[in-house]
């Protein structure tokens, strides 16, 4: 759902057919008929933006025909919790809402406590305020016949699909949901995850082989880039920034206290973070100087996500940026206002193999007048993965080394030997330098070699971290501390490179070390741990639910838990024992949220129409998501369905890749797949005249492009509310750049983000079409 691994990501599709082989049904959701639907068992057509809608009717579903594991259920997550009284929702609104803020006060969420600080439980998940039954009350009103109104979705394939994901709940079964970016790229789109997620606990299929949500990245290091902080809000390690906004963060001691739970392997945090400022400045950090933590930048109320830049950009409030491996002027929301940004900078460094679209934003062939755009653009060529070495981590966390194949071509370098010379050149440069701004500059320890190239071991042993009275490398996370004597440049890679020569990323052994985990091919973080909370896959008594799905249990005789798969648990922890039975082991209780009073929008998933919808909400009288930014004026025009009547997405294509810059200056590829185009259904294309191949005008509030039709059966009119809805398609990988060039897409898109990410919504929004003669 929301994914097309058969196009998008064929090897991991691999899998699903092994699967299929083997008795396993692949169920596809979405709005198009794709070659993911074409080869499932089920195939459900799906509105763009009402995902929640779809899975919420689901949940209703399993409650309602109890086909619910009540076990796992009770056990591993908070159904049995009874939530306090300050929690309410009405018409699409949970309580504590400040409009003119458009956010909540959270605390109106909490749960009840008893006298001992501990949440207050009814294992019978009968009383009226239990985190249960309020989640029974809250999907009662998505009702097959509602929710298929508003998905678009004929009620016989609702139930279908509902039916047959449903019935891995059964112990003995299992089913995982795979998602990509039609599920994230909307203005509920963390909450669209959420949605997978409590479908999940509630069949019991966290913790199990062939279990979990599983996101199909769109590039081999995703989960690696975000793992070592690439998100804005992140220090490596998902560890939270420092803001100035927040008044204990002005302090490493405050920090900590803030941020640090006090139960769950969260309240580890300090170990976390006092060894990761000892990795980063070394003996600059010191019990005296809080470990070096006034280094780190402390943003205040600014948000610093893409969308929030841009507009910084737009209103000439920065002065210049890098812009690495990234082109947004192809691949940015609403890009034709990104490409008018950029030209408010002073200056711009872009990185990338190819002189992208955004490199040449300012020349004639990007529709630009040069004599009128001030901004100095540098351009660095960086070498391709074949031409470096290093490791990547892929959906499953496996860290896996790749080796350097041939050697950079022309002057074109490895993104590390680049961030090395930078760093250590902006060292030299504030040598001597007494001011604030030279301060965490001169105090990191930078230690990887004085040439131009940095020693890449180095670097793995900084990642892997060491005990700093022995010199040693750690053997894990296990072993860090918060008292200075430890180091580690991420901590939950801990453990890889637990001695010298013993880089675990290298690992090659392809013999099945039993449950499918091949524990010897590379490494996973954590600890090599092959299945998340697979805890969870046996009982509170340390009993796999099911010889056939288990994982790890209870071994009395030897005091330890034994399986196929490294114990995500404290592995001499009996199931007896104070928080034996705590499985979902990061969260402070140990179990999963089914109740999420820590979301931006509310604790439970509730739908709401995408920016813009061509219908208003079937469910409440709140459109929009209550919480998401809305950017007014120029920057973010926003479309209306008297104008716009037709439903716009963007996905990709087997032969393109992101915003086209490597496979658009191929040339077979570009053979492959040379013009831009948009796929109509056959009605759609009837009703407006267009023929298939016609070079076609697409519309939205903020931009215009041209294409070619494709008019295709893939498509076909959604029946909404008692009216039809068009939905059209289009990739989004064209610019002018390259072998095969055409509009871009995301012209089109608007500026709106998701209320807790704010990763903008590319998969929803509205145009219109016509003819291009």
């Amino acid at each position: 759902m929301g994914a097309n691994p058969a196009e998008n990501h064929p090897i991991s599709f691999r899998w699903l057919t092994k699967a299929k082989e083997k008795g396993g049904k692949i169920v596809s959701v979405d709005p198009r008929y794709t070659r993911t639907s074409a080869v499932s068992d089920i195939y459900a057509p799906l509105r763009s933006g009402t995902d929640i809608a779809f899975m919420g009717g689901m949940i209703k579903y399993a409650l309602d025909n109890n086909l619910i594991h009540k076990d796992y259920v009770v056990n591993y997550t908070n159904a049995s919790f009874i939530v306090a009284d300050g929690y309410d929702f009405n018409d699409g609104l949970f309580s504590g809402y400040d409009e003119a803020k458009r956010s909540y006060d959270k605390t109106k969420w909490a749960l009840a406590v008893g006298p001992d600080g501990q949440p207050v439980k009814d294992p019978t998940l009968e009383h009226p305020r239990s985190v249960f039954q309020l989640m029974k009350k809250h999907y009662s009103r998505y009702d097959v016949d509602t929710v298929s109104s508003v998905t678009g979705t004929p009620k016989e394939d609702l139930l279908k699909v509902y039916e047959a994901f449903c019935a891995t709940g059964k112990v003995g079964k299992s089913g995982t949901i795979l998602y990509a970016m039609g599920t994230t790229q909307h203005t509920v789109g963390s909450q669209n995850v959420r949605a997978f997620a409590i479908i999940q606990m509630l069949l019991g299929n966290i913790g199990l082989p062939g279990g979990g949500i599983n996101a199909m990245r769109g590039e081999s290091n995703v989960q690696g880039s975000t793992d070592f902080g690439l998100l804005w809000d992140n220090l490596t390690g998902y560890l939270a920034i420092p803001k100035q906004s927040v008044p204990e963060h002005a302090t490493l001691e405050g920090y900590l206290k803030k941020e640090t739970p006090p139960s769950g392997y969260w309240s580890n945090r300090p170990k976390f973070v006092v060894s990761l400022l000892k990795s980063w400045y070394g003996q600059n950090a010191t019990a005296e100087n809080e470990f070096g933590y006034q280094f780190l930048p402390k943003p205040g109320a600014k948000n610093y996500s893409h969308i929030f830049l841009f507009k910084a950009m737009f209103n000439k409030e920065l002065e210049g940026a890098f812009l690495w491996g990234t082109n947004p002027v192809v691949g940015g929301p609403n890009a034709g206002r990104e490409k008018e940004a950029l030209g408010n900078l002073k200056w711009l460094v872009a990185v990338d193999l190819w002189e992208t679209e955004t490199a040449a934003f300012w020349k004639k062939e990007a529709g630009s007048d040069p004599s009128k755009i001030n901004t100095e653009v540098f351009f660095l060529p960086a070498c391709s993965s074949y031409e470096k070495e290093g490791s990547v981590s892929n959906s499953g966390r496996w860290m896996q080394y790749r080796w350097r194949a041939i050697e950079p071509k022309g002057d074109s370098r490895p993104d590390l030997d680049m961030v090395h010379d930078l760093a250590l050149r902006l060292k030299k440069m504030y040598a001597g330098d007494t001011s604030a701004a030279a301060a965490p500059f001169l105090a990191l320890d930078w230690n990887y070699g004085d040439g131009h190239e940095p020693d890449i071991d180095l670097v793995c042993k900084e990642i892997n971290g060491y005990d700093l009275t022995t010199g040693k490398l750690l053997p894990g996370f296990g072993a860090l501390k918060d008292d200075g004597t430890t180091s580690s440049g991420n901590w939950i890679y801990s453990g890889f490179y637990p001695e010298e020569g013993k880089n675990r990323s290298k690992n090659r052994d392809n013999k099945d070390t039993g449950g499918g985990n091949f524990l010897n091919w590379s490494f996973a973080w954590p600890m090599n741990r092959r299945i998340l909370y697979n805890r969870a896959s046996a009982d509170a008594n340390g009993v796999p639910y099911s010889k056939e799905k288990a994982v790890i249990h209870w071994d009395a005789i030897q005091n330890k838990w034994v399986g196929t798969d490294v114990p995500d648990f404290n592995a001499t922890i009996a199931p007896s024992a104070p928080g034996g039975t705590g499985a979902i082991m990061m969260n402070k209780d140990g179990v999963g949220l089914l109740y999420a009073p820590t979301m931006n929008e509310g604790p439970f998933p509730e739908h709401y129409e995408p920016f813009e919808s061509p219908v208003p909400n079937a469910f409440s009288s709140v459109e929009l998501n209550p919480a998401v930014v809305i950017h007014e004026g120029d920057f973010n025009k926003k479309g209306f369905k008297a104008d716009y009547p037709i439903i716009a997405t963007t996905y990709r294509v087997s032969e393109h890749w992101q915003s086209g810059t490597m496979t658009r200056n191929q040339e077979w590829l570009s053979e492959l797949s040379a013009f831009m185009y948009v796929e109509i259904s056959e009605e759609l294309a009837k009703e407006k005249g267009i023929k298939n191949k016609d070079k076609i005008k697409v519309s939205t509030a903020r931009g215009e492009i041209t294409a070619y039709a494709m008019v295709t059966k893939r498509y076909k009119p959604f029946k909404v509310r008692g009216k039809v809805v068009h939905q059209v398609g289009m990739p989004w990988h064209f610019g002018f750049k390259g072998y095969a060039t055409g509009d871009t897409a995301n012209r089109l898109t608007p500026h709106i983000g998701d209320a807790n990410t704010q990763i903008p919504e590319y998969k929803a929004f509205l145009c219109d079409i016509r003819r291009a003669d």
